[in-house]
């Protein structure tokens, strides 16, 4: 995990983001326990009050909870939610703006599948 204090987005959520990727590539399989708030802020040497916030964001969405005297934990179905939340987001981002400049463009839904068509082709085949 690092924090960039450089850029616009708050560290509390890179935080969040981090731990959050974590848990949704297996670095933190369900129903394990995560670092303490004490033990992230001495690795990126912050304050703890701004993991515990980034923390308390992941909380909130149900991705992790507390166990009283244990520490935190991620939550069962915890990578199944992360996932619907990116897929989400990569309609709002993506998506959404591509169909968005298309339709600017005149462009048929076949000439948009042909497009990404060929890019999947170009990228996925060239590996």
């Amino acid at each position: 995990m690092n924090v960039n204090p450089n850029i616009e987005k708050p560290i509390f959520i890179q935080i969040a983001e981090q731990l959050e990727d974590s848990i949704f590539t297996g670095a933190f399989p369900e129903e394990t326990k995560i670092p303490s708030t004490n033990e992230i802020s001495a690795l990126l040497n912050i304050n703890p009050h701004t993991v515990l916030k980034g923390m308390n964001l992941l909380t909130d969405e149900e991705i992790i909870y507390k166990k009283r005297g244990l520490g935190m934990f991620v939550k069962e179905g915890a990578v199944e939610k992360i996932r619907k939340k990116r897929q989400s987001r990569f309609y709002e981002q993506y998506v959404a703006t591509l169909l968005d400049e298309a339709k600017k463009l005149k462009m048929s839904k076949e000439d948009i599948i042909s497009l990404i068509e060929r890019g999947y082709n170009n990228e996925y085949h060239s590996n």
